[in-house]
């Protein structure tokens, strides 16, 4: 395995009776770096992380996370870790600080040194005033911050986070973000699957998109982004009554083949015209037309699709080609 590497995976397969879990996978993610992995229920995302952290054995293919063969020598890679899986699995007859001291002792740290890391973890995760209640009486959200602090009391290379923010609200979300930004800037190496895709554009340095067992793309966010579709350019005038000359200008920069159109999605608010582009010299031709005209704007913005629009595109498209 290179260097800059840090997990490899090839042609990984696993079956549980007739559903082909993995069909194929290959992924690879790069040090210091966030990998997300995207997919519909189902599409084999989860099955892979626990190839990966060694609590599934594949069929067929090869692994290696950190440099060691996760089929040969699983209890390294173990020590090299760490897993927070889609559900919180702490012990609840334990306190919080209980729960982060013996998962510290089970990693080999003295009992000082363990008590010390559950204490910066439990203030990192906002649990100290909790800390001697049984984890039993803590709140859904509460129980899943336990379970992601465990995973790093090791100070571990490599975390796999199994859509770790479920369960959690829009502001401890964003807390968990911001862990995952800062384990990273310690030198680690996050692999993260998700539901929320708005969490995998804000994260992720590269992207996995994986489908029926399958890895049907991976790029960068933007990569991905360029490759589903073009760029649009919107423009919303001041004066309503502008919109028939916003789209004749707009038709004038518009990508071969396309022309310009009212906002008329579900949720769109009223009064914006956007237009494909084949490139950022759109705008700059069209912010001189519009001057001309005297066509003052509220809203000019040039953007790639999202990635909930690439996302439904790779996964419908696989969908459509299954039925040929």
């Amino acid at each position: 395995m290179t260097d800059d590497l840090v997990v490899r995976a090839e042609g990984l397969r696993k079956r549980f009776g007739k559903t082909q879990a993995l069909d194929g996978v290959d992924l690879s993610m790069r040090r210091g770096t966030v990998l997300g992995v995207l997919g519909p229920n189902g599409a084999g995302k989860t099955t892979a992380v626990r190839v990966l952290a060694t609590l599934l054995t594949p069929d067929a293919g090869s692994a290696f996370v950190a440099g060691v063969d996760v089929l040969k020598n699983p209890s390294e890679v173990r020590r090299k870790i760490g897993l927070t899986g889609q559900y919180a699995s702490v012990d609840e007859d334990l306190t919080g600080v209980q729960n982060l001291v013996l998962i510290g002792r089970l990693l080999d740290l003295s009992g000082r040194d363990a008590r010390r890391r559950a204490g910066e973890l439990l203030q990192w995760f906002d649990l100290t005033e909790a800390a001697q209640r049984r984890a039993k009486t803590y709140s859904g959200g509460m129980r899943r911050r336990l379970d992601l602090a465990a995973s790093l009391v090791g100070h571990p290379e490599v975390i796999f986070l199994d859509e770790p923010t479920t369960g959690l609200d829009p502001a401890k979300r964003e807390d968990m973000w911001g862990v995952v930004r800062t384990q990273v800037a310690s030198g680690a190496s996050v692999l993260l699957t998700t539901q929320y895709l708005e969490e995998a554009d804000a994260l992720a340095d590269e992207i996995v998109v994986v489908n029926h067992g399958r890895v049907i793309a991976q790029d960068t966010p933007d990569g991905l982004k360029r490759t589903t579709g073009g760029q649009t350019l919107r423009v919303r005038p001041v004066d309503p009554d502008r919109l028939p000359d916003v789209l004749r200008l707009l038709d004038l920069v518009a990508a071969p083949g396309t022309s310009a159109s009212l906002d008329e999605a579900a949720g769109a608010r009223p009064g914006a015209a956007s237009v494909p582009v084949s490139g950022d010299e759109a705008l700059d031709k069209l912010i001189p037309a519009l001057r001309a005209d005297r066509v003052e704007v509220t809203e000019l913005a040039l953007h790639l699709p999202s990635l909930d629009e690439v996302f439904h595109a790779l996964t419908g498209r696989v969908k459509k080609e299954q039925l040929v």
